[in-house]
């Protein structure tokens, strides 16, 4: 009976804590999400100077996020960075470019929930979502590196969503990747997929 009851305690204690889904609301809705804003320097690892190009490592980390939703069903009912960049190609006059919104001001740490963003990316947002059917815009503005508890680096992503036909921030937060001792492209993975958690089950 000890032994039995020390064995459950053991199980107890080891399983994993659930995985908060602050955006599981999401999965049920057509969602526009842009491209990752941009990588911040100067991160104690040293990480984000080993990036010889910013850009396509950002690329990277688009379609990885991107291939982890889709596997979990959302690869049609979503709106991803492609499909913008295509409605830019066939509407240049009016389709506003995904790679150069106006996001710098989502990435100040005042930023916060029930907040109002402004112009111009007010008016970049109510473009987007009348192209594509939508209401609800999620904005991956930042990844940056940083040092776990036990010295490790791990990769942060900071999202902002958006509902863009009124210009309201309706959440702030941060999905985090697993840590590693050294950088390396699967933590393009791993960040992708904790991401993806925020949002829906594998």
């Amino acid at each position: 009976m000890l032994a039995c009851g020390g064995h459950q305690a053991s199980q107890t204690q080891t399983a994993p804590p659930p995985v908060s889904r602050p955006l599981a609301w999401l999965a049920g809705q057509r969602v526009v999400l842009t491209p990752v804003y941009r990588v911040r320097e100067g991160d104690p690892m040293g990480w984000a100077a080993q990036i010889p190009r910013s850009r396509e490592f950002l690329r990277g980390l688009d379609s990885a996020i991107a291939g982890e939703l889709a596997q979990r069903g959302l690869e049609k009912q979503w709106v991803y960075p492609p499909d913008l960049a295509r409605s830019m190609r066939m509407s240049p006059t009016y389709a506003v470019d995904p790679y150069a919104l106006a996001v710098e001001p989502l990435r100040s740490p005042s930023v916060a929930q029930g907040g109002k963003i402004g112009d111009p990316l007010a008016t970049q947002l109510r473009t987007m979502i009348a192209l594509h059917d939508s209401r609800m815009v999620l904005l991956p503005v930042e990844l940056r590196f940083d040092r776990d508890k036990s010295g490790q680096g791990i990769a942060v992503l900071r999202a902002v969503l958006v509902d863009a036909r009124i210009g309201d921030v309706r959440w702030v937060g941060e999905a985090s990747s697993d840590p590693s001792p050294t950088f390396s492209r699967a933590l393009l993975a791993s960040v992708a997929s904790h991401f993806a958690d925020l949002i829906t089950i594998r």
